[in-house]
Formats: structure tokens, sequence, C-alpha cells
């Protein structure tokens, strides 16, 4: 969490930015897969990094029916998925246009905070992960999945 001490973090702290889907995996839908992306979150072995733009898009993504359905299956509160948001990504702010555009403007910020602090970017999005080979050359490893990239 920001401002939060955690004495058993690691000396290195990757940064890593989460699209919006990732989020959702990872506070809503509570994919196993995500287990890895948690517990490395959790221990400070990643720090994640956000936009007010980020946050906003989370929001009005979970005011969609189909997501609000989801939020009521699992018991939880968009208010409390806003929070976990907040608490556990370092905000930043707005990163300047990446050298690489996006063919989905909707997912530029992602690419342009990832290229900009030179971090992983977690992605489902196709028009994000087709761009793996671009990105890489800018010092960003795309993956939609932690454990792939981070082993």
């Amino acid at each position: 969490m920001v401002g939060e001490s955690n004495p058993q973090a690691p000396a290195v702290c990757r940064r890593v930015v989460l699209d919006t889907n990732i989020v959702l995996d990872l506070w809503v839908f509570q994919d196993a897969a995500c287990i890895p992306l948690h517990a490395d979150r959790t221990s400070g072995a990643l720090q994640g990094s956000a936009t007010a733009p980020m946050r906003d898009e989370l929001a009005r993504v979970l005011a969609y029916p189909q997501i609000v359905r989801s939020l009521a299956h699992h018991r939880i509160a968009a208010d409390d998925v806003l929070r976990e948001f907040e608490q556990r990504a370092m905000q930043v702010a707005v990163a300047a246009k990446a050298a690489v555009t996006c063919k989905d403007p909707d997912d530029q910020k992602f690419m342009d905070l990832a290229v900009t602090h030179q971090c992983l970017l977690l992605s489902k999005d196709n028009a994000v992960l087709c761009m793996k080979k671009r990105l890489s050359a800018l010092g960003v490893t795309v993956a939609a999945a932690y454990d792939v990239a981070a082993k």
C-alpha cells in the first residue's frame, strides 16, 4: 500500500502497470492465475503505478451491468475495488505519449505509463499484446499473465 512500510519487502521492487481487465481479474473475478501477482504486490516485490484516468476507467467499467452482476455474485462492492486500487497503486502523473501508438486509444495510457517508467505491462487486450515487439524495443515487457512475464 502507498505509505505502508513492509520490513520483509525485497530490496529491489519491480514496477508494473495493470490494465483494467487485469485489475478486474485480480480484485473482482479473483482469477487463480492472479495469485502470484497478488502475492508479489502484497510482499512488495511489485509496485503498481497508475494515473487518475486509469482510476476513472476502472470506475466506469465497474458500473457496466455485467461487472455489477459479477460484483454482486462475489459479494464485492465497487467502492472496495476502487479503494483497493487506490491503496495498492502508486499514483503518478499522466505520462507523455510514447513513441508507439495503440490502435485502441483507451489502451494508450497504459502503454505510455509503462514506457515512461520502463516497467512490466500486464494486459489481456489484443491491441496491446500485438505491440510486444515494439514495446520491448522501448524497454517494456508486455504479458497477458504475470506468471509468464515474471519468470
